[in-house]
């Protein structure tokens, strides 16, 4: 004889777990640029007396009426005045203790973007951004997030197109290079970045060569049309998927 399933109430359900339902939970936005040859992050101070004098990334806690990508669309506009940048979402981190406030669960994002073309519109907190490379502490457990979020770019730099946000329209294979090297933190032979660079058929040749530098002119090249990033992705990071550069 088929055993009954006794089936409780959603409130029942909620009262049975009161604590687990009082749980938060935030968005962090780690906001990745390119400028002088250097990967930079947005970071801001904290407004939290806990961690006076740090800064943190760009988050805060959802409201009870909107969804995860409407969150960090709605905090990422708040926090930069920014409202043309793309998100993925990357990683959540839940650690018991890591919000002084109480447990509070955090999900993060990350972008890429020419900070040329992309202008901050606020500066409250002293907003700006910091080279990775002089950034040591954070607020919360924020240094582990930029280091998850830096860990999942290298990874997919190796497979997709995802670097060209950094760049302006037209750049040329010696400033592809200069980027990919800033990212990975190493040195790239330039032959075989190039070979792997050309097997990848990202890119289209406009016939172009730069202008006004101090070294020998070089050939510009823009990303092909349909590798460039779409408002909505449809698949992985919003491209269509490609071979490995390995």
């Amino acid at each position: 004889m088929e055993k009954i399933l006794k089936l409780k109430t959603a409130e029942i359900e909620k009262i049975s777990n009161i604590e687990s339902f009082n749980i938060a939970i935030s968005i962090d936005c780690v906001i990745f640029g390119y400028e002088n040859k250097e990967l930079k992050v947005l970071l801001i101070k904290s407004d939290l007396e806990e961690f006076s004098g740090l800064y943190s990334l760009l988050g805060d806690i959802i409201r009870p009426d909107e969804d995860l990508e409407e969150a960090s669309y709605r905090i990422l506009k708040e926090r930069t005045g920014m409202d043309d940048v793309y998100l993925e979402q990357v990683h959540t981190f839940g650690s018991v203790d890591r919000h002084p406030s109480g447990r509070v669960i955090t999900v993060a994002y990350y972008s890429l973007i020419d900070i040329k073309h992309h202008r901050l519109n606020l500066t409250h907190n002293d907003l700006h951004w910091h080279s990775l490379s002089d950034i040591n502490k954070l607020a919360f457990d924020h240094r582990i997030i930029l280091e998850t979020c830096l860990e999942r770019l290298r990874e997919q730099i190796m497979e997709y197109p995802i670097v060209f946000n950094l760049l302006p329209d037209k750049f040329s294979l010696r400033e592809l290079q200069e980027l990919y090297e800033a990212i990975l933190g190493v040195s790239l032979d330039r032959r075989n970045f190039r070979k792997k660079i050309a097997l990848k058929e990202w890119l289209d040749d406009i016939d172009e060569m730069e202008k006004e530098v101090t070294h020998r002119p070089g050939k510009l090249y823009r990303v092909k049309k349909k590798f460039r990033k779409k408002k909505q992705p449809s698949k992985i990071g919003g491209y269509p998927q490609v071979s490995s550069m390995s």
